[in-house]
C-alpha cells in the first residue's frame, strides 16, 4: 500500500501539521512502509499463541515496609507556614 501525497496532506491537516512538499514526500514513503509492515504482520498465523497482556514476568518490585526513624513534632513543623502547638495550622476549607 502506497499513500499518495494527497492522503498524506489530508492526514497532516487532521493532525494540524503544516508540512512542506519535501516533508510530504518523506512521510508518504515512511507511512507507506509502516502500513506495508502491518500488512506483513497481519499475515502471520497467531492462532496457536495465547493472548497475553505482557511478555514480562509479573513480580512485586516493592521493598519491605520497615519502620524507620520518625521526626519529632518540632522537626515536622520546622518549615510549616503556620502552626498551633504541635499541629499544622491551615485556613478553613469547609464552612462551619
Amino acid at each position: 500500500m502506497n499513500l499518495s501525497h494527497d492522503e498524506v496532506r489530508k492526514i497532516a491537516e487532521l493532525a494540524k501539521l503544516d508540512l512542506t512538499n519535501d516533508e510530504v514526500t518523506l512521510y508518504a514513503a515512511q507511512l507507506s512502509n509502516i502500513l506495508n509492515y502491518f500488512r506483513e504482520l497481519q499475515a502471520v498465523d497467531t492462532s496457536d499463541i495465547a493472548p497475553t497482556a505482557s511478555v514480562l514476568p509479573l513480580k512485586n518490585v516493592f521493598r519491605e515496609d520497615v519502620a524507620g526513624a520518625t521526626l519529632t513534632p518540632e522537626e515536622s513543623l520546622r518549615n510549616a507556614y503556620d502552626s498551633l502547638g504541635n499541629q499544622f495550622k491551615v485556613s478553613a476549607v469547609l464552612d462551619d
